[in-house]
Parts: C-alpha cells; structure tokens; sequence
C-alpha cells in the first residue's frame, strides 16, 4: 500500500444484516466484536431464521428455526451483541420486494445506526466451488436500497412516519465479500471471539467440523494487504462526511 493504513474509528452505533444465522459469523463478527469492545452499539438484523438449512428430511422448518435462532443469539453473546432482530422471511426463498426493502428501511430509521454492514450484492461464483446463495444476493441490494435512498427520504414508505419513524441518513456502509475492498479492521484480538461464536452454529456442523483452522486462514489472507495478522475486510462508502453534518 502507497500510505500508512489508518483504520477507522468505531462508530457509534452499528447494523449488520444478513440473510441467515451464521452469516455474519463467518464475516463481520469479528469486527463486530472488536467495537463493541470499543463501547458501539451493535444490532444484528437476520432477515430469515435458517428454517431450511438441513438436510435432514425429518427436520421441520419451524423446528430448525426455532434451534437456529437460538444458536444466533448465542454467537451474538459471544461477540457482546445482545441485539439480535429476526424479519422472519422464508430461508431460501427471499427475494428482492418492496416488502423487504420496507422492513429494512423500518429498521434503520429504529436503530439509527452510523454505520450499516451487508453482503456484497454483485458477487455470483467465488471460485469454481462456490455459487453464491440467492437469499444473499437479494438481501444485498435490498439493504443498500434501504440505506439510499429509502431510510433518508421522508415520502419514500412514508406509511413508516405514521409509526413514528423519521429519516435518518445512515453516515457509512461496509460491503463485505466483494473483490473490491478498501477497508481493513484488524482482528488479532477478537478473532478467537469470531471463531467461539461460529461454534454456536452446531446444527451447521453435524460431523463436529470446526471451522478455527479455516477462519484463522481467511482472516491471515484478508490481513496481508494491510499488514495485520487478522482481519476482516470490506468495501467502505462514506456517505455523510463530518463536515456535512
């Protein structure tokens, strides 16, 4: 890197969102760790409850749901995040609606948050053993619809003002998972916390699988570039600048 990388600060409020518990465990949660150390506040947003992530014919979708919600909440708590909001879509069969962009936008103006961290919208094949999960590919868009410009616009679902729900211009978005990143948080010291609470999803891992080892990895090579041992990176938009506030 040309420059001596700066790492943002914290802000202080924070909303992630993803489309399935365990989402933001294999990505964000180590940064999201990393500032509620740091005194953020940090609200987790899982637009579907996982009901269909098995294999197992005899699993219902409302049991599973039921058990995936519950291991979500507990890899929160590993994190510090005790704010965990479920928007209740069916698992594998979410798509790009006005609906959802509402319940989104519904949330931001709720939580007010500084910042915003989704998934990569664009991102298709990682690979050639990986095809991204279409729920991810239409809660990305969604949420950044959501951000700009739904949760800024008064007369854009303006039916949320009758709950009482103003405007609010959320200042940054973290893109996480695209090839374009510009934006490292160093997670040296949490990222035993990332690992712990990806642990949490044991209906994920039926065999006993640990994902320590692959984690460490993926967090090594995204710290490469910026010269830290762990990281998690993201594509950063700056939206509202200090000055401007």
């Amino acid at each position: 890197m040309e420059e001596a990388y700066r790492e943002p600060t914290p802000p202080q409020r924070a909303m992630l969102v993803a489309a399935h518990p365990d989402d933001i465990e294999f990505v964000m949660a180590g940064t999201a760790a990393k500032w509620r150390q740091a005194g953020t506040e940090v609200r987790y947003v899982l637009v579907s409850s996982g009901g269909a992530g098995s294999r197992d014919p005899s699993m219902t979708r409302a049991k599973l749901a039921g058990i995936r919600e519950a291991e979500q909440r507990a890899a929160a708590r590993v994190a510090g995040v005790e704010d965990v909001v479920f928007l209740g879509y069916p698992d594998g069969e979410i798509e790009l609606t006005l609906a959802l962009r509402r319940d989104l936008v519904r949330e931001i103006r709720r939580f007010k948050p500084d910042v915003v961290m989704c998934f990569d919208p664009t991102r298709l094949f990682s690979g050639d053993r990986y095809i991204n999960h279409p729920d991810h590919r239409a809660v990305g868009p969604a949420t950044l619809a959501a951000v700009a410009p739904g949760a800024v616009l008064p007369n854009i679902f303006a039916e949320l003002g009758d709950e009482g729900l103003e405007p609010h211009a959320v200042k940054e978005v973290y893109v996480a998972t695209g090839e374009e990143t510009n934006t490292w948080i160093d997670i040296s010291g949490t990222i035993d916390l990332k690992v712990e609470a990806l642990r949490q999803h044991t209906s994920q891992f039926p065999d006993g699988w640990d994902p320590g080892e692959m984690l460490h990895e993926w967090a090594a090579e995204s710290g490469k570039e910026a010269g830290m041992p762990y990281s998690e990176s993201y594509r950063r938009f700056v939206l509202v600048r200090e000055e401007e506030e």
